[in-house]
């Protein structure tokens, strides 16, 4: 596949690297030739110096046979104008976006192909939002990921000493809750993975990967560590857009504060949030938040565009008395210091927009796909297509594909019905399976599992 991608940020070179190492031609544009050099230096790609959205710069990358473009630098406006562009004169299949302004969102009829020729729009505020706002419904999960339209849901969770299924074996999880249909995918301890049995036992400080559906999400997690009280208290720190959105979503279920310093964003703020409190002020002053009761809250989360501040305030929060508190960082190398501290919950905006992108790049037809443990991993939802002589899936038993090492199936969706723990599920056409990899290295064999040979019609 042919890839050109606009923008050598954190999350243009993620993908680059993402994609280069599993054999794609990819090019990369951007306007800062030291960029460029230090890429080149570490991937297998070619770059191009050049502004994105201008012809002359898009023929240089290869946009006349080129497969996909990425358009994920700085600027909206460059994004949109480059998708314009690579439609209008080279005909690009698929158009990938990134743009950040609302103000562009909530109007839908700009990115119809008569407009602005955008084939997936990418919002990473609209992104941690939802991300976000499924960890406040979530006591005590890292991440909760949807598979199949939100059948089922992927769930992350560190085990605590005294839960009920720490010291036994996973076998006995169906003892422990008849009637409920859920699979451990994945168990990561001490920083390896561990690819469950039902003789599998779990252990302290285990992060555990299960499959289920969102009603039995809670009842699995009660199972891993003592589970919070229902939230109803919420303090944001940070008014920008990732926060006022936050806010804006959660202020119908939740009593909302959020802190923000700049005067006229508050004033903004004030006149578009119904129900949230806005306070003026530092996020990490102390003095403000013991003032406004922070010990008594049972979800603070920093969300402003400043690592350190989040990172200072989330810390300050925690040791405080707040019950749970999460932090946006951009930087992976904080990311890597910051987990497993005072800090619950870290979440990377970066591998959020990546595992949006994922989908959408996959070979074979692959709906869904999530980057986790910081792209060492993936899950991803693929179609199964085709019949028994064109197809490696179709009319097989779960049990008996030929899968890679470090890989299993975690679900068959078909239609309403969920098959989680059924090995003996024949794959049927149109069938959704849900993949947990631990090494993503094996993506390149999966995809192709789902591809059929060219006597399909």
């Amino acid at each position: 596949m042919k890839i050109v991608i606009l923008g050598a940020g954190a999350v243009g070179t993620s993908i680059a690297n993402i994609l280069s190492g599993e054999g794609s031609d990819v090019t990369v544009v951007d306007i800062d030739g030291y960029r460029l050099r230090e890429l080149q230096d570490r991937l297998d790609i070619k770059t191009v110096l050049g502004m994105g959205s201008h012809p002359t710069v898009l023929r240089q990358a290869g946009a006349e046979d080129a497969d996909m473009l990425i358009a994920v630098t700085s600027s909206d406006e460059t994004n949109m104008v480059a998708c314009q562009v690579a439609y209008t004169l080279f005909r690009v299949p698929t158009k990938i976006a990134r743009v950040r302004a609302s103000q562009y969102q909530s109007e839908p009829q700009l990115f119809d192909r008569l407009a602005t020729p955008i084939d997936v729009l990418i919002s990473p505020e609209q992104i941690l939002t939802n991300h976000i706002e499924r960890l406040i419904e979530f006591q005590g999960a890292l991440q909760v990921l949807d598979f199949a339209n939100g059948k089922l849901q992927l769930v992350a969770v560190k085990t605590y000493p005294g839960a009920p299924l720490v010291g036994h074996k996973l076998r006995t999880l169906k003892q422990h809750m008849p009637g409920i249909r859920t699979k451990v995918v994945a168990i990561y301890r001490q920083g390896k993975v561990i690819m469950p049995t039902g003789d599998t036992v779990v252990g302290v400080d285990d992060n555990v990967f299960f499959l289920a559906s969102k009603k039995d999400i809670k009842a699995v997690l009660s199972e891993m560590r003592q589970l919070d009280k229902p939230v109803k208290r919420v303090m944001l720190a940070g008014g920008g857009n990732i926060g006022a959105r936050l806010a804006k979503t959660l202020e119908c279920n939740y009593q909302v504060k959020l802190i923000e310093h700049n005067k006229d964003r508050i004033k903004y703020l004030s006149e578009r949030l119904n129900k949230t409190i806005v306070l003026h002020g530092d996020v990490a002053d102390e003095e403000l938040l013991h003032e406004e009761n922070v010990d008594k809250m049972d979800v603070f989360c920093a969300v402003t565009n400043n690592d350190e501040a989040n990172i200072l305030s989330a810390m300050l929060a925690k040791r405080m008395g707040a019950n749970k508190v999460m932090c946006i960082i951009n930087r992976l190398a904080y990311v890597d210091l910051i987990e497993g501290g005072d800090i619950d919950v870290v979440i990377s905006p970066r591998q959020a927009t990546i595992g949006a992108l994922l989908a959408h790049v996959r070979r074979g037809d692959v709906v869904a796909a999530h980057s986790l443990r910081h792209g060492a991993a993936e899950a991803i939802e693929a179609v199964a297509h085709g019949d028994e002589k064109t197809s490696k899936v179709v009319g097989r038993v779960v049990d008996e594909l030929e899968l890679p090492a470090q890989s299993n199936i975690g679900a068959v969706v078909r239609g309403d019905q969920v098959f989680i723990l059924e090995k003996d599920v024949v794959i049927q056409p149109e069938d959704h399976v849900i993949m947990f990899l631990a090494d993503k290295q094996c993506m390149r064999e999966v995809e192709s599992l789902f591809q059929v040979d060219v006597g399909f019609i």
